[in-house]
């Protein structure tokens, strides 16, 4: 990286970032994805999606910085804007840990401040909780794809006292059957609302294990939402315990 300082116009094409950004140096904050949700009022110029975004947009907007992270970004969109003299920072988190400390690199090393809400959060989920049971996780629908290995959400799952019965999984987001999913007996099939959209009425009626529908957000942002994250996702399968 060749900054010259702490970028004062900074563009994120990732969800979490964009949050952590919002809470943490909001002035700095020049464009964000489409799918940059939180917080509910953040009023930026967007550059479409994450696997889509407009580059041209990105380059009109004159960012000091573009950040980006290694699953939800295309090499070649990061690969474009380095041929167009853009710094673009790339994330990489695969755990819970390696999260945390992706964050506080960034903050550091670039803006020069320590977030009070990332110390918050590795308090939050320093320690791992009493066993809750077993657990799948669907992202999509038709066809089935689940959280398999070597993933945030998987290590966030452990963390939490889930064990992710796909851990074994050759793929980190494979795709399955229900009965595949059933087969491994889960306490609990969680199914968030991203980035597939699962509802009352569409997802459980596909089971006959029990099912909770959660936050996508709680499940696989990392960042200010990992605060109180803990205790709402306990409480949301403590049913099954």
């Amino acid at each position: 990286m060749r900054l010259a300082g702490p970028p004062r116009r900074v563009v994120s094409l990732v969800p979490s970032i964009t949050e952590s950004l919002a809470a943490t140096v909001p002035e700095a904050l020049a464009g964000a994805t489409d799918w940059c949700t939180h917080p509910a009022d953040l009023d930026v110029p967007r550059v479409r999606g994450t696997k889509n975004p407009d580059l041209a947009a990105i380059v009109d907007l004159t960012p000091d910085l573009v950040i980006a992270n290694q699953e939800e970004n295309r090499e070649l969109d990061v690969r474009r804007l380095r041929e167009r003299g853009i710094e673009v920072w790339v994330t990489v988190t695969e755990t819970l840990d390696g999260a945390l400390a992706s964050l506080g690199r960034l903050f550091d090393e670039a803006f020069g401040v320590a977030p009070p809400w990332l110390a918050e959060a590795a308090t939050e989920w320093a320690s791992p909780g009493e066993p809750l049971g077993r657990a799948s996780v669907a992202i999509w629908r038709d066809p089935w794809m689940v959280v398999g290995r070597d993933t945030f959400t998987g290590d966030l799952l452990a963390r939490l006292g889930l064990a992710n019965v796909h851990a074994d999984a050759p793929d980190r987001y494979p795709a399955v059957e229900v009965a595949d999913i059933e087969a491994r007996h889960p306490d609990v099939v969680l199914l968030p609302d991203e980035p597939y959209v699962f509802t009352a009425d569409d997802g459980p009626e596909a089971f006959t294990v029990p099912t909770r529908l959660v936050s996508g957000r709680l499940l696989t942002w990392y960042g200010p939402s990992l605060v109180g994250a803990r205790s709402a996702l306990v409480a949301a399968v403590a049913p099954v315990r």
